[in-house]
């Protein structure tokens, strides 16, 4: 049994555009300054706003995701990353309710299943009363949901501050615990798909830590630090959490998995591969922009990323290239998301620029029209390192390029989307002898295929 009761605070939105992503990243960044263990948590499958947590806090960020999670599994996930730490900071994804379905995939959703106080953080901008009736109307619209405090931000004057405090403390009841005001050192970098992830913003962005470290900075000025550590740890005990998704086991004992993990490819769930070092299996960075050949492994996952912004690197490195061409030839089994699918194409075109790319799948990558993020669900359509044919599968998609593919070729899918778009009219996962490249992303939570099923061919693989 795993214990789960450790001091918690979930930070929520009243729309998208709140700014508590930029305020999480101060307040992590704060309380960890005082010497304490922080454990942040990211509502929903994003893979950018949880490395800016993990580099703060050193602390592996974990999803959870009550559409694509079973309750049980959104608990395990909590009470197994909360161990050891003083206190657990959430942060909600766009306004508090909105979900999948209603409740379902909603920031309120798991503020429910944790029991978690809610601060909610309002855009204040241009208002003053209306944000009394703003915070009134999110508190009555579920009274489970457990709103202790509220955090006013992009205020525009001390005046400005104490008449919306009032109005809100009068109205609904609930007290304020920061006012942060209108600032533009509150921002972080942002392109196409979102924040720029932290190994990027580190080494390309100049003055990236210290903007990380004013806007520490401002967020302990401006919020009430031990208010919000007391509403922590106020939070209701949990009941430990047997264990089900985290257990050892010596399956895939000898097996060395290749993970691409450097600047162009680092959009992993910790999940994921904790799951392949808990089977007994050795997770093997390696870099495909840096690295001139694979290290020895029996096989290969390449994850998401941002390739386009590195496809001149990329390209110019023949070594690795050639080294996924030979690995490809010698059936060793390969598993790219997203990312990794565009890698494996044969060529990313971007901003007027086409770069050559591995050549494995057969089409050509470039920025598409929409943004596409989705939740997906299908079924794996033939037998493929991802498990047998027929298993029902879960996941999303998030991405701005779309997959010109080569239309006299045929081309095999490994999985068929009920719901996603995929690569072309619901068809996802190109799949040729054992390789699966793919738009879909997937947690070991939501597929339990996953590790263990490609585990299992690389296993195999490496008995022949």
């Amino acid at each position: 049994m795993t214990k789960a009761d450790c001091p918690r605070v979930l930070l929520a939105g009243d729309r998208s555009s709140s700014g508590k992503t930029t305020i999480v990243a101060g307040l992590l960044s704060a309380l960890r300054g005082r010497g304490l263990e922080v454990q942040p948590f990211k509502v929903a499958m994003d893979y950018i706003d949880p490395s800016y947590h993990t580099w703060i806090t050193g602390r592996a960020c974990r999803n959870l995701d009550g559409y694509l999670m079973p309750p049980a599994a959104v608990k395990e996930i909590y009470a197994h990353a909360a161990q050891g730490a003083d206190v657990a900071v959430i942060e909600g994804v766009r306004g508090l309710y909105e979900g999948y379905d209603g409740d379902l995939g909603s920031t309120a959703q798991i503020a429910k299943m944790l029991s978690a106080p809610v601060i909610f953080v309002v855009d204040a901008r241009s208002i003053t009363r209306s944000c009394a009736a703003l915070v009134k109307g999110y508190m009555d619209f579920d009274p489970e949901v457990q709103f202790k405090g509220v955090i006013l931000n992009k205020v525009g004057s001390e005046r400005h501050a104490q008449k919306a405090i009032a109005e809100i403390e009068r109205y609904a009841g609930v007290e304020v615990v920061g006012v942060i005001r209108r600032n533009d050192e509150m921002h972080l970098a942002m392109r196409h798909l979102g924040l720029v992830p932290v190994l990027e913003g580190k080494t390309r962005h100049e003055g990236f830590e210290e903007r990380v470290q004013r806007i520490r900075e401002i967020v302990e000025e401006s919020l009430d630090l031990e208010r919000i550590l007391e509403i922590a740890r106020e939070a209701e005990p949990l009941p430990d959490v047997a264990a089900d998704l985290y257990r050892e086991s010596d399956f895939g004992k000898g097996v060395r998995i290749g993970v691409a993990m450097d600047e162009a490819f680092n959009f992993y769930y910790r999940d994921n591969l904790e799951m392949m070092e808990l089977a007994g299996a050795k997770v093997v960075p390696f870099s495909p922009v840096h690295d001139q050949a694979l290290p020895d492994v029996d096989g290969i996952y390449i994850g998401g990323g941002y390739p386009e912004l590195y496809a001149s690197e990329l390209s110019e490195n023949r070594g690795m290239i050639l080294s996924l061409e030979r690995a490809h030839e010698r059936d060793l089994p390969i598993y790219a998301e997203c990312g990794g699918l565009m890698y494996l194409a044969r060529e990313i075109e971007w901003d007027g620029e086409r770069r050559e790319m591995v050549g494995l799948v057969p089409g050509v990558v470039r920025r598409g029209d929409v943004r596409v993020v989705s939740y997906v669900h299908g079924s794996i359509q033939r037998d493929c390192v991802l498990g047998p044919a027929g298993s029902a599968i879960m996941g999303h998609e998030f991405h701005h390029s779309e997959l010109l593919m080569d239309e006299k070729e045929k081309v095999n899918y490994a999985i068929g989307l009920a719901r996603g778009t995929g690569i072309k009219g619901g068809q996802d996962g190109v799949c040729e002898g054992k390789m699966v490249a793919s738009y879909s992303h997937i947690h070991s939570a939501s597929y339990r295929g996953f590790p263990a099923e490609f585990i299992k061919a690389c296993r195999r693989h490496k008995s022949r």
